[in-house]
């Protein structure tokens, strides 16, 4: 109920503290105010201490000035009583009488002194603190949306995640941005203390010396009392907040509150304390030093480490037995055996008897898709370690389904001794296709903005496009980020490897089976298309073809009714998978080539010299199953050095390489250099949409021998 009248309490409560310094308060209700003051502040710092992310926590800058004001507001009151009453309630008394003795003089040295260390130490030191981090994190905002752009785009994170990340990645600038204007307040407030504490001092000493009739000294020992214990009253609140705004902006990111983080970080080194025992005891031992208070802390110390150690043994060996069992978990057996991974289907449970057929039939099955990884990556494998891979994996299989149209089957994760210890590797089929290895404990720092700072760490390649990139620790980490660089997890790594493995493998990975799944499916909507297209026009296997055909050629085959429907309007044509694939790639051509545009309805793209297109497709090679291209030497060397020489003019200016051709040699050319140029789009002019144009990026010419003036092309040919 309290909760959801919290917008009407701290309305009030604001519109009260405007009342307080304007409206006499008596000194009953003062105390009480005082009371909620200093209860406030104590809430406010154990929230703190419970927070496990600074964030977490944005409106303390708020909160933070309105507890500011109120003080003030207890302050204009408490004068106004002291000055025309000499007497602001029990509180102020007894912080007067009884907190410092009734000496005004030692009242005016702890006030002093608790004015320096708020002020001159926790203040300067947290608003400093506030100022760099706000610095830091806008500086470091552009380097972590590209980041999660980068994941968005690998199919790592899909896009509730990445808005969620920016809105967390937004809500750290606005924080520390925030704390570092709240800073301010608090050294205003220091200030404002001692200002109003002084005049308190010199205003009452007038009044009660010439208006209350007071001797001088009567006067002063009054009013000062008074004054000190007002302002010891304003600043211990006043330093309880200040102390909480430090450790908030101090604090890292942990999911752990700050007792169990400090405990744990603390007391982590059980041979740190041991030597801290002896260290104490040799205190005790000096000469006119006092033996039981060393001794006893080195006591403390030495039983305190003793504990730990031990701890530290059972617990080493405890992991060991779970590092083991999540082995077996991942492995199903010591060598080789496959589980697949988080989302899946799950396995039978119950378990065939040794020997009988179906345990011998496990042994001879082959994952479609495996990663094996090194015993020195478990852990970002076992999620009782707070490892994500198993998820991710499944996350990027349903990325590849929204973006593909590709059900990818279930991928299995194992460990594999035989690798090194940092080392992963993926298996199409029991065949290795990509490879890579990882650095734990470290992230990954791409220089894709051109940034000339040099970072601190081991140099190597992204396994992907292939960049420079460094491992970095976590103190070169900031710095990066800071310079452009784009920074990544070892699991981030893994996970956008998988991912382009996947794309670039999909047409590996759909079967008759996958493709019978597909159609079953499409059955419940389109069951009048399924029924004309099967068994009577083609197959189940041309289907397949076509699907992996145009996968080969990264053409997502999420719209299947039109590729289905392509198919039946062209199966009376021909039969040829080949052929049923370039007719359907027409039709599909509005959805996919918009992809390689570099401006809306622009391609910029290479092209063929007229009579080198037109030798080539003399030279096309048919066969019932196969289509290529008959090239002799010279030639194939000559069209290398030509296209290499465009795509990497296209890859420079930051456009996608493409080649746009006559349809009767599109395929036959593709495959033809597919091996060279495996990141080659080569289009088709009757794919293109009606609306789009072509910007020529280069002309690649026909070679010397073919274009003698004095010899007709096709007598050359």
């Amino acid at each position: 109920m309290l909760l959801r009248r919290a917008d009407l309490a701290f309305t009030f409560g604001l519109f009260l503290t405007v009342l307080l310094l304007i409206l006499p308060v008596p000194a009953f209700l003062l105390d009480t105010f005082l009371a909620l003051n200093i209860g406030l502040s104590l809430l406010v710092l154990l929230a703190i201490i419970y927070v496990k992310d600074p964030p977490e926590f944005s409106g303390f800058p708020t909160l933070l000035l309105a507890l500011t004001l109120f003080r003030l507001a207890l302050n204009i009151s408490s004068t106004r009583q002291i000055l025309t009453k000499g007497y602001a309630g029990h509180i102020i008394d007894a912080f007067g009488h009884f907190v410092i003795q009734g000496n005004f003089i030692v009242g005016a040295v702890v006030f002093l002194i608790l004015v320096i260390i708020n002020f001159v130490v926790i203040t300067k030191g947290a608003g400093r603190i506030a100022e760099v981090s706000a610095r830091f994190t806008l500086d470091a905002l552009p380097g972590k949306q590209m980041a999660i752009d980068a994941e968005l785009n690998a199919g790592i994170i899909d896009e509730v995640t990445a808005t969620a990340r920016r809105v967390k990645v937004q809500k750290e600038a606005d924080f520390y941005g925030s704390m570092d204007g709240a800073s301010k307040f608090v050294r205003g407030d220091a200030i404002a203390g001692i200002i109003i504490t002084l005049i308190n001092v010199v205003g009452g000493f007038a009044i009660g010396a010439f208006q209350m009739g007071m001797s001088m000294s009567e006067a002063l020992q009054k009013f000062t009392l008074l004054s000190i214990g007002d302002g010891l009253v304003s600043q211990i609140p006043a330093l309880i907040l200040s102390v909480g705004a430090g450790i908030l902006v101090t604090r890292a990111s942990e999911n752990s509150n700050l007792g169990t983080q400090l405990a744990t970080q603390l007391f982590r080194y059980p041979r740190a304390l041991r030597i801290a025992s002896g260290m104490l005891a040799c205190f005790g031992l000096m000469p006119g030093m006092p033996l039981l208070p060393f001794f006893g802390l080195a006591g403390i110390a030495a039983y305190l480490g003793k504990i730990l150690q031990e701890q530290e043994t059972r617990t080493g060996h405890a992991h060991g037995t779970e590092a083991a069992a999540a082995a077996s978990k991942i492995n199903g057996t010591p060598k080789n055996a496959a589980k697949p991974a988080a989302g899946d289907a799950a396995a039978p449970a119950a378990a065939s008897a040794p020997g009988s057929p179906e345990d011998v039939r496990k042994l001879i099955e082959i994952d479609i898709f495996a990663i094996e990884i090194g015993y020195g990556l478990l852990s970002i494998a076992d999620a009782k370690t707070g490892g994500e891979l198993l998820a991710r994996v499944t996350g990027v299989r349903k990325s590849l389904a929204r973006e593909k149209g590709i059900v990818v089957p279930p991928i299995s994760v194992r460990d594999n001794l035989e690798l090194e210890p940092n080392d992963y590797r993926f298996l199409l089929r029991g065949k290795v296709v990509a490879r890579g290895q990882l650095m734990p404990g470290r992230w990954l720092a791409m220089n894709v903005a051109g940034s000339k700072v040099h970072l601190k760490g081991v140099p190597t390649r992204e396994p992907v496009f292939n960049l420079e990139a460094t491992w970095i620790d976590a103190v070169e980490k900031k710095n990066a980020e800071l310079n452009g660089f784009t920074v990544v997890d070892q699991a981030s790594v893994l996970i956008t490897h998988l991912s382009e493995t996947l794309k670039v493998n999909a047409h590996h990975l759909i079967g008759r089976q996958e493709v019978q799944s597909l159609i079953d499916h499409l059955k419940l909507t389109q069951p009048a298309l399924v029924a004309e297209l099967l068994p009577d026009l083609v197959t189940l296997g041309i289907i397949q073809r076509v699907f992996q055909n145009l996968l080969r050629e990264n053409v997502a085959i999420t719209n299947q009714p039109l590729i289905l429907e392509g198919i039946a309007d062209f199966a009376s044509l021909s039969k040829n998978p080949d052929d049923l694939s370039e007719l359907v790639r027409r039709r599909l051509g509005l959805y996919f080539v918009p992809e390689f545009e570099c401006r809306p309805r622009v391609i910029r793209a290479i092209t063929l010299d007229p009579r080198l297109e037109q030798w080539l497709a003399s030279k096309v090679h048919r066969s019932p199953t196969e289509v290529g291209l008959a090239l002799d030497p010279g030639t194939t060397r000559h069209l290398l050095e030509e296209i290499n020489r465009r795509t990497s003019e296209l890859t420079l200016a930051g456009h996608p390489t493409v080649m746009v051709v006559s349809t009767e040699i599109r395929l036959p050319l593709k495959r033809f250099f597919e091996s060279s140029f495996p990141r080659l789009t080569v289009l088709a002019f009757q794919e293109l949409p009606a609306a789009t144009d072509i910007e020529n990026a280069g002309i690649v010419t026909a070679p010397a021998h073919l274009v003698r003036t004095d010899v007709p092309l096709k007598a050359a040919a």
